[in-house]
């Protein structure tokens, strides 16, 4: 249970793709792939790929489940604390400003997002 650097954006960039990146290691699909799909989706509600809408129904289409937690502090959870409670299966966590995949306990990130609280998460089912 741990942050695990994790970039696959072609061009080793770190801002503004979150959503492309937490998605893509979600679903094991490779950066570009998941980008055309997500602009796809995004067509589709005439909407930007990483809004919290497209990449949310895109998920939702690939049999992810929307959950909520609290986020009001002090019941809000951590991506850390979050990442230590669920040691099996894929989520994808949607924070104030960003968005990150856990898998199997581990946190994955192109920086360590362990202290951003979470709002709500995508959690495929097993």
């Amino acid at each position: 249970m741990a942050y695990v650097f994790f970039n696959p954006n072609p061009k080793g960039k770190r801002v503004g793709d979150c959503a492309v990146r937490a998605v893509s290691k979600a679903i094991g699909k490779d950066w570009t792939d998941t980008y055309i799909e997500l602009c796809s989706e995004g067509l589709i509600f005439r909407d930007m790929p990483n809004s919290n809408y497209v990449w949310g129904m895109f998920l939702k289409k690939n049999g992810f489940e929307e959950k909520i937690i609290p986020s009001v502090c002090p019941q809000c959870t951590t991506v850390k604390e979050f990442a230590k409670k669920h040691k099996r299966g894929t989520y994808v966590l949607a924070c104030q400003n960003h968005v990150v995949c856990v898998v199997d306990g581990d946190y994955y990130d192109s920086f360590d997002s362990g202290d951003e609280t979470v709002l709500y998460y995508y959690e495929k089912e097993i």
